[in-house]
């Protein structure tokens, strides 16, 4: 799954930028994306899927992006917004909420 979306990211801009989104070097992504990197790729994987993967939000009902998804429900408890406070407390039962899984109810 997460090679598929760096093969999309890299066709859509280019090495330099999914580099760049990534915070690895652009010689890295080339290697990755040849299949000739010498190292384990876990953490590009992990950074790959949490740029680019994308999730509907049940609250917003739209698509966005994992780190925007991580974003909402790790945040601060948003105090001064009374509608970002109802996306949080959403955000806290979320199936998308990983720190949920394994949490009994």
């Amino acid at each position: 799954m997460w090679m598929s979306l760096l093969a999309s990211a890299v066709a859509a801009s280019n090495k330099a930028k999914v580099a760049e989104d990534l915070g690895v070097s652009r010689t890295a992504i080339s290697l990755v994306v040849s299949g000739k990197y010498p190292a384990s790729t876990d953490k590009i994987a992990a950074r790959v899927i949490e740029t680019y993967g994308r999730v509907i939000c049940p609250h917003l009902g739209e698509e966005i992006t994992l780190a925007e998804c991580k974003q909402y429900h790790t945040g601060q408890v948003p105090t001064s917004s009374p509608r970002a406070m109802k996306h949080w407390r959403a955000c806290q039962t979320c199936p998308h909420n990983h720190s949920n899984q394994g949490r009994k109810s």
